[in-house]
């Protein structure tokens, strides 16, 4: 088995929350020495040119981050006119912020099933979602909460004119389905 693999796949994982070498020795079941030896070559294969991401130690952790030096090709994603059409996955997180709000990425990814960082930082840097202080939950991560922009981009006043949910409707289309089914399946 690649540990070098396994360890680039942990850090693109972990995303922005990074890990810690403690952390990342418990998982691989390695000690201290092999983990600092497995992140320097990582490390070192990242730092040629041909490469866009680097790992950085932040804080106490290890995190994937792109270059600095391409930075204005990412502003250019982020910024260019043919990119701000809001695909479903933004859709989706925008609706979580917008009826939870302030909600933390942690709960946004849980309520998803998947990560959610990629999408968040388009939102945030599309001004539609801000950062809205720090949650009391351990680490204090972020809070994200919807902006002005958001409203005027969906065409609403304040933030109770979106439409309520009704969640029963969701819980009953299943088990009337079923139930439909079943009562044909009986008539035959």
């Amino acid at each position: 088995m690649d540990l070098k693999g396994i360890m680039e796949g942990i850090l693109f994982v972990v995303g922005d929350e990074g890990i810690t070498l403690k952390k990342i020795c418990e998982i691989l079941n390695i000690d201290m020495e092999e983990a600092k030896n497995l992140l320097k070559i990582l490390k070192n294969s990242y730092e040629k040119d041909d490469r866009g991401l680097r790992i950085c130690y932040l804080g106490d952790s290890f995190k994937l981050t792109t270059k600095p030096e391409h930075k204005e090709y990412y502003e250019k994603l982020v910024e260019n006119p043919d990119n701000n059409l809001l695909s479903p996955s933004s859709l989706e997180v925008l609706a979580i912020v917008a009826y939870n709000q302030p909600i933390t990425r942690s709960e946004i990814d849980e309520m998803r099933g998947i990560s959610s960082i990629y999408v968040i930082r388009r939102l945030v840097a599309k001004g539609l979602i801000k950062e809205a202080g720090k949650s009391t939950m351990p680490g204090r991560p972020n809070l994200y909460k919807t902006t002005k922009e958001f409203l005027d981009y969906f065409g609403l006043a304040t933030i109770n004119d979106l439409p309520e949910l009704d969640l029963n409707e969701e819980e009953n289309g299943p088990k009337e389905l079923f139930n439909s089914i079943y009562k044909e399946e009986q008539e035959k």
